[in-house]
């Protein structure tokens, strides 16, 4: 299952204090996704040649939408700087915790190979330094040997999932402050 799943689930029902106003994906097949929810969705392919051009795309639809908040899930592309000092403060981002440790394709199956005892996520907010933002957010669930890669990758992204939501909510909510290179996360 995709991260976006379950919060479109929590945007519907109304857990999930914010206005979703499309989906952006670089991946065809979340059309049907966002068709089950009723939500425009725009389909910008990102090759290097057009790295560019796509860039100015997502920004056109950012703009278009007046969206207060862009959130990447299972955005496997590195934005260029000045794409993230125009979304500086309202773009997160969620990945494993396992960096800079498990780098690459496939972080779960490298992090079960290696034996590890717990699996967690960080929510963040992008900027021009790689998965590097001020944290808004972080979790952790002890796993152990029984758990197959695959389960472990599960366990991670429901991990992935809930921190997200907690962070996309306080963001939401204002209960975010930027200082630098951190935050304040008022509770």
């Amino acid at each position: 299952m995709d991260r976006s799943v379950p919060h479109l689930f929590r945007w519907k029902t109304g857990s999930l204090p914010v206005d979703v106003t499309g989906v952006v994906s670089n991946h065809p097949g979340f059309g049907e996704l966002a068709a089950a929810y009723r939500i425009p969705f725009h389909h910008i392919p990102v090759t290097p040649q057009a790295k560019a051009a796509a860039e100015s795309q997502l920004l056109e639809v950012i703009d278009g939408t007046g969206a207060d908040l862009i959130v990447l899930a299972r955005y496997m592309q590195i934005l260029s700087g000045e794409v993230c000092k125009r979304v500086e403060g309202r773009m997160i981002n969620i990945h494993h915790s396992f960096l800079p440790s498990f780098k690459g394709a496939r972080p779960y199956h490298q992090a079960h190979a290696r034996g590890v005892k717990l699996v967690g996520a960080t929510a963040h907010y992008v900027t021009p330094d790689l998965d590097e933002g001020p944290i808004i957010e972080q979790d952790v669930i002890r796993v152990n040997h029984t758990l197959p890669a695959e389960r472990l990758a599960e366990a991670g992204r429901d991990v992935e999932a809930q921190v997200l939501a907690r962070a996309v909510t306080w963001h939401a909510e204002h209960r975010v402050l930027l200082n630098g290179d951190r935050t304040v996360v008022f509770h």
